[in-house]
């Protein structure tokens, strides 16, 4: 899926809120991921604008089976959402990306205060939250710019008092953490909701590792495509000279860790600089890009439980694929 038309004007929002996550240091922060003895780099940096359309495009493939079970969980289980949600709720979604699996929601829950649209690429946030505010005219639409792996607060909805609020916390993107880190993010955020507010969540299950396999190593190369953006992001915002044909994707599952790993492989032995620092690469050496940690119902369960969320519902899909939850804070 290409990107919302650059035309549509974003004064249709109510309001915009730019907390400038670009100033994190994109320079330091690769710095310091390669100086690891294991290199890595931030994941939350795919995120540009090109790798925002990218992985839309992934969301689409065959073999990506989290995008469609997830909505169609949504699809299945709206009555007891819209139930659970209540009427004049503030709604506000993590990772709001292109703000598609909103859509369903949006079509059936009654009188919300407002819907506020939560992404850390600019561009991309304007284009897709103007873009819904033009498809729901009569709906309070309202962006901010943050990197919510941070703290920040979230902004009271601008001309309505809300009833509460939930967050929508799509696509499995918790699976991003480790499960240590996953728990830190449940508790700040509980920190940051009032009680008895809600978190509807989706979660990636434990499964066959040969699906794993192939959703993450796709047959048309997009998720390849979007690992190796990250590079071309580095080469031209940090003046770096990486070679992108002396790299190639993979991506594995560590069965035993429960986490699909992806890795940016080097072809050859190499020399990398970026900015005034030069890293050395032997051939076979991978640069770890993101986990992507799977989990069981009680896993997750458990993790919720200790982060200051109980669980009120939990659903998943017939195959046992994803899971979606409506967790409340204590």
């Amino acid at each position: 899926m290409g990107s919302p038309q650059e035309s549509i004007d974003i004064r249709s929002l109510v309001s915009f809120i730019d907390l400038n996550p670009a100033t994190e240091d994109f320079m330091t922060a690769v710095h310091d991921g390669l100086s690891k003895p294991q290199k890595q780099l931030p994941c939350k940096f795919f995120y540009d604008e090109r790798g925002s359309q990218i992985f839309e495009q992934i969301c689409n493939l065959d073999e990506y089976y989290p995008t469609r079970t997830e909505i169609g969980l949504l699809e299945d289980r709206l009555g007891e959402i819209v139930e659970l949600v209540g009427r004049g709720a503030h709604l506000v979604e993590l990772g709001s990306g292109a703000s598609v699996k909103i859509r369903t929601l949006l079509s059936a829950l009654p009188d919300l205060a407002q819907y506020t649209a939560i992404d850390i690429s600019r561009d991309f946030l304007l284009q897709s939250a103007a873009l819904l505010a033009q498809d729901y005219p009569d709906l309070d639409v309202a962006a901010v710019c943050a990197d919510y792996t941070t703290n920040f607060q979230i902004p009271a909805p601008t001309n309505r008092r809300s009833s509460s609020t939930v967050v929508f916390f799509p696509g499995s993107t918790i699976g991003n953490f480790t499960p240590e880190d996953a728990k830190h993010f449940l508790e700040r955020m509980a920190g940051i909701l009032d009680q008895g507010s809600g978190l509807l969540i989706g979660v990636d299950l434990k499964k066959d590792p040969a699906i794993l396999r192939a959703a993450y190593n796709d047959s048309k190369g997009v998720t390849a495509d979007f690992n190796m953006n990250l590079l071309e992001r580095i080469n031209k915002e940090l003046d770096a000279d990486f070679d992108l044909d002396a790299f190639f994707h993979d991506a594995v599952y560590l069965e035993h860790h429960g986490r699909v790993e992806m890795r940016l492989i080097s072809r050859k032995p190499q020399s990398v600089t970026i900015g005034r620092k030069t890293f050395d690469f032997e051939v076979g050496e991978h640069i770890h890009t993101e986990n992507s940690h799977k989990f069981s119902l009680d896993e997750f369960r458990a993790i919720c439980e200790t982060a200051g969320f109980t669980t009120v519902e939990s659903w998943a899909d017939s195959e046992s694929l994803f899971s979606v939850h409506y967790l409340t804070t204590l």
